[in-house]
């Protein structure tokens, strides 16, 4: 296995305790490894969160209800068809606007939308104009499509359909399915992107990779965040079985940012890299996190890139497992401006620590409220909360914490309340205005078996769910520390959002 560039003298040696841990790995990677090219260099950001409430106009307000409600008529993004070929139709009639621009390409289970944040927002501090394309919400449609690091405005989210509607309605005749919903708003995001016209485009996977419908890009960069057990339905019941469909991203000739993995699928990801001739940069090896510490409001870090290392990166996102999405943003960005494979450089320090410094993540470990504290993580998954378990631990010093879980009825729920119940004293199940939102009660008796039936309450509603979370956590008095986390999915977290204030 190749070393690491040499450092000077002055250098900390914290990377050497990453690379000791991470080459402490199954050995069969080896002979992948030895196959692939690593990448390494030889010898502004958006205000606000970034999340629109309703329009104030009402014939606007109007307008964007009545693209909703056609948009709402297609396929939903849980039903799928394994298959590009009628977004590649789509692009072909709208003139490839997809290929009018360069782009980052980011799959993996969790993260994948606060790293795209980050990326986004390092572009931008250097004076690139940006598209974004995330899914799912928080609370707007409009959030999905980003330009210059703010959502797309109603009136321009509006015409872009309005604009793509005919060319939508000749693929929908000529194809056996109609396009999907998700499969017209990627549309909109690559058409929107082409107009505008922006300098980079940041791009993430709806499922999956092979055949998810973002994946008519041909970009540069393919970033994998870690890989988990979430949609075992549809991808596979391993993260190895999960990495096949997600290595589909990784073009021929490109850079691969790699996030520490499982070891099956690091072995897939790395098989495809061989094939594809792609360059690999591993974290943990590569680049990687080579200290952190909990500051006010985020934390501290300091990050080996892969041009060298950068220090006094203050990260206002809590959590470890922010700390290393930045990681991979920055090698991200680094890969998107040939550091490692044609330049040996470090990009402008000072540039980075402005850009991190106005990172946002709506919905992750936010708080929205204080006395009682009141955090809101989107964790859907068992990975997402056991890290957003650990987070919270960290970072709050609750001496009780309440939650408050709606789920959809497709997802591991009793593996996400099983890494919750550690921390929660006491649960309040709920369920969102989805309809694929599980019921409550069926959510409880779940609950019930995790937590016994003197921890677990049922309030239906969201807003009861909220105050009785609340009337919990003040129970321990006013200067206590208590505090309420609402999780379980995206969609209970935006309505939770709306109800607490914020957009």
């Amino acid at each position: 296995m190749s070393e690491l560039p040499p450092r000077d003298s002055g250098e900390s040696d914290g990377f050497d305790d990453i690379v000791d841990a991470e080459t402490e790995r199954d050995p069969d990677l080896a002979l992948i490894e030895a196959g692939s090219r690593t990448l390494r260099t030889q010898g502004g950001a958006p205000q606000g969160d970034g999340v629109p409430g309703r329009p104030q106009d009402p014939q606007v307000a109007e307008a964007l209800r009545e693209v909703e409600t056609e948009l709402a008529g297609r396929w939903g993004e849980t039903k799928l068809e394994p298959s590009v070929s009628r977004i590649a139709a789509l692009m072909d009639v709208l003139g490839d606007p997809q290929r009018a621009y360069p782009s980052i390409h980011i799959t993996g289970t969790n993260g994948k939308t606060s790293t795209a944040r980050m990326i986004e927002a390092l572009l931008g501090a250097f004076e690139l104009r940006t598209g974004r394309y995330t899914s799912p919400h928080v609370q707007s449609i409009t959030e999905r499509i980003s330009l210059d690091g703010a959502p797309i405005d109603y009136e321009r989210f509006i015409e872009t359909y309005r604009d793509i509607a005919p060319y939508v309605e000749m693929v929908d005749q000529k194809e056996e399915f109609r396009l999907s919903f998700f499969e017209v708003l990627t549309g909109m995001a690559y058409a929107a992107f082409a107009d505008a016209p922006v300098d980079a485009a940041v791009v993430e996977v709806g499922m999956g990779g092979s055949w998810d419908a973002t994946n008519v890009i041909d970009a540069s960069v393919a970033v994998v965040t870690p890989i988990d057990l979430d949609h075992t339905d549809r991808l596979g019941s391993t993260p190895g079985e999960i990495a096949q469909e997600k290595a589909g991203i990784i073009k021929q000739g490109a850079t691969v940012i790699m996030a520490q993995q499982p070891v099956d699928a690091a072995q897939v990801l790395l098989k495809k890299a061989v094939d594809v001739d792609a360059t690999v940069a591993r974290e943990g090896l590569e680049f990687g996190v080579v200290s952190r510490q909990v500051a006010v409001g985020g934390q501290l870090l300091t990050l080996r890139g892969l041009g060298g290392e950068y220090d006094g990166i203050f990260l206002p996102l809590h959590g470890a497992h922010q700390a290393h999405n930045a990681a991979v943003a920055l090698a991200a960005v680094e890969a998107f401006f040939g550091i490692g494979a044609e330049q040996a450089r470090l990009l402008d320090v000072d540039t980075v620590r402005q850009a991190f410094a106005g990172a946002t993540s709506p919905g992750r470990l936010e708080v929205v409220r204080r006395s009682p504290t009141v955090v809101l993580d989107a964790a859907h998954n068992p990975a997402g909360a056991r890290v957003t378990a650990e987070a919270i631990s960290e970072v709050f010093d609750f001496s009780r914490l309440v939650g408050v879980v709606g789920s959809s009825g497709d997802k591991n729920v009793r593996g996400v309340l099983e890494a919750f119940e550690p921390i929660f004293a006491e649960v309040v199940v709920t369920q969102n205005s989805s309809h694929r939102a599980m019921d409550a009660d069926e959510l409880a008796a779940i609950a019930v078996e995790v937590f016994g039936d003197e921890r677990v309450q049922v309030e239906p509603r969201l807003d009861d769910a909220l105050e009785a979370a609340i009337t919990l956590a003040e129970e321990e008095g006013e200067f206590s520390g208590g505090g309420v986390l609402v999780t379980g999915s995206v969609i209970t977290v935006g309505e939770a959002r709306l109800l607490l204030g914020k957009g």
